[in-house]
């Protein structure tokens, strides 16, 4: 597993990956490697959407100021 791929790419590789596993056709030894790619890119995507979520600032109209606020503040 390279950690160059971009997240649509761990997306296309996971999904790859499951459609494999579901099939039912590996031997259960790839099936358990599968499973472990799954699970890395499961855990590179979140990291990743993580990442991207902490640099997004929502946009706030208040008493007629903007002002900006991290993405998910509560109101």
């Amino acid at each position: 597993m390279s950690d160059d791929l971009t997240f649509e790419e761990r997306m296309e590789a996971l999904e790859a990956a499951v459609r494999r596993l579901e099939s039912g056709e590996e031997p259960l030894e790839r099936s358990l490697a599968l499973y472990e790619e799954v699970v890395g890119h499961l855990k590179e995507c979140h990291e990743i959407l993580r990442a991207a979520e902490a640099r997004v600032k929502v946009l706030v109209e208040k008493d007629g100021t903007l002002s900006e606020e991290d993405f998910g503040t509560p109101e």
